[in-house]
């Protein structure tokens, strides 16, 4: 008797799971609204700091009008999607420097002598610290990342991986007090208020744990890409040429004095501008707000606004002068074609970036993830629990409520009425609270396709593979779950330690009030 074949395991393209994503979120939020899914947390009146109760409920796309609003918004959710926009901008500077040389000439000069871990530590460092920027330092570094360790002759999907992992597990952690630090100290300020109206605070409230955090964090990542994530990758094919040795000739040692040279005047003037009380400085500051951090990240700033276009232009005169000096650039004709060389092949990407955009657009408008964090408040809220059980149960409650609502601000603005009341109630002090909850959200922010610069991540990985099977969505996500395990394993056990032992958190504040 004829035996028959067995079909062959299909691979679920990435594209295709964004959809099921999608239809999945359109059906659970039907199911959801049907159910009557609703949850309340506390909203605290800026005038009187008296809770005020507010709900959050399910919006059901599973509908006429849901579909209605799929089919008049999505076009233009992608249109408004700023990873687009700003990753397009951003990879016109990172052409320009990696087609005149640029980037081969200054990789080989800073780590030809380093070991492979001592490159992956500094460079994962400088992912880390790179989050006072904001979310912007995923469309630098994780190109970057990949080209680093071509350069290097290494599977370019190293430095992919490590970067994201970077970048999204040191989101909330940072020795320098960054504008999103400023954003949730408001709220911390209003939480603190429905306990203690006369509650002070200060900028550097916990700059001890977070430099040891930052060190810890990137040690972790490093450990694990070199251990555990190039075990798991295919080797890299390179040609012959490819793995030839750089050699930095003169000429190239010309281009980068030229390169240099010109990134060092146009950072004088960028500094300057950036400087407030000088003659004439302070061009790119909002003067409207009080702190400096504010006066340089807020949203209605021109140095925030015009970020993206102030690291491009320093990529194009880097690319551009090293060029001119090693005559790779001998016209205007070689500098526009070298403009679009990282923009080749981008047709994919574009898809990715579409399905993307049009799956984060339709969760948010579900609510279902709002829904689930206020969920999360009620849990901690009522729970009663103090000490070593409360610090567990708020670091695994906002760990969760990340997957569902990357959204920094939007989570602290739902929790903070209820995690600060509880911990304040415990004897613990709103500083460590807030520090509790930026440990726990950046352990797990790596791990959610909600976060809007995954899709860059995955859609990297799929341009540097060379193999025939696609990148799948669910692998890359797998790729990055050691560094939560890890990470936030080790993060919880530093706060805990740290709880015990009474260190200080910062200048003049410790973990109990």
């Amino acid at each position: 008797m004829r035996k028959l074949k067995r079909p062959k395991n299909r691979e679920l393209h990435p594209l295709m799971a964004y959809v099921l994503l999608i239809l999945a979120t359109i059906v659970l939020s039907g199911i959801f609204y049907a159910l009557d899914s609703q949850s309340t947390f506390n909203k605290v009146n800026t005038i009187n700091y008296e809770l005020i109760p507010q709900t959050e409920v399910v919006t059901s796309l599973f509908s006429l009008s849901g579909i209605k609003y799929i089919f008049t918004n999505t076009v233009a959710n992608f249109a408004n999607f700023t990873v687009l926009t700003n990753l397009i901008i951003l990879l016109m500077g990172i052409s320009i420097m990696d087609k005149s040389g640029f980037l081969q000439t200054t990789i080989t000069l800073t780590t030809k002598k380093l070991k492979k871990k001592t490159v992956t530590f500094l460079f994962v460092l400088i992912c880390v610290i790179s989050s006072i920027f904001g979310e912007l330092s995923y469309l630098i570094f994780i190109p970057l990342g990949a080209l680093l360790f071509y350069y290097g002759k290494r599977n370019p999907a190293i430095g992919i991986i490590a970067s994201f992992a970077a970048l999204a597990c040191g989101s909330g952690i940072n020795f320098l007090f960054t504008s999103s630090d400023s954003t949730l100290l408001y709220f911390t300020r209003l939480a603190t208020g429905t306990i203690n109206q006369n509650y002070t605070f200060n900028f550097g409230m916990y700059l001890f744990i977070m430099i040891v955090a930052v060190l810890v964090v990137s040690y972790i990542i490093t450990i694990v890409t070199e251990t555990i994530i190039v075990k798991k990758l295919p080797k890299y094919e390179f040609t012959e040429a490819e793995l030839e040795e750089d050699v930095v000739t003169k000429g190239e040692k010309k281009g980068m004095i030229y390169a240099c040279s010109s990134a060092i005047v146009y950072l004088i003037i960028f500094i300057y501008c950036i400087i407030p009380g000088l003659p004439l400085s302070g061009a790119l500051l909002d003067r409207n707000q009080v702190a400096y951090i504010d006066k340089l990240f807020n949203p209605n700033s021109f140095f925030s606004n015009g970020f993206v276009f102030i690291v491009t232009m320093l990529f194009i005169l880097l690319g551009l002068f090293y060029g001119i000096g090693v005559k790779s650039i001998k016209n205007h004709k070689d500098f526009f074609n070298n403009l679009g060389h990282s923009l080749d092949d981008i047709g994919n990407v574009l898809v990715m970036i579409f399905l993307a955009s049009a799956f984060i657009s339709i969760f948010k408008r579900t609510n279902l993830g709002n829904v689930f964090v206020a969920s999360v408040g009620q849990v901690i809220a009522n729970s009663g629990f103090i000490g070593i059980p409360l610090i567990v149960l708020v670091f695994l409650g906002v760990g969760l409520a990340t997957i569902f609502v990357p959204s920094t601000q939007v989570k602290w603005y739902i929790l903070s009425p209820s995690i600060i009341p509880a911990m304040l109630n415990a004897g613990m002090s709103p500083e460590f609270a807030q520090v509790l909850y930026r440990f726990a959200e950046t352990s797990f922010m790596n791990i959610t396709p909600l976060l809007a610069y995954f899709i860059v991540y995955l859609s990297f990985l799929e341009k540097y593979n060379q193999s025939d099977k696609k990148i799948r969505l669910f692998e890359s996500i797998k790729y990055q779950i050691p560094y939560t395990i890890i990470i936030s394993l080790s993060l919880l056990v530093l706060l805990v330690l740290w709880f015990i032992i009474g260190l200080p958190l910062g200048i003049n504040v410790f973990p109990s009030i």
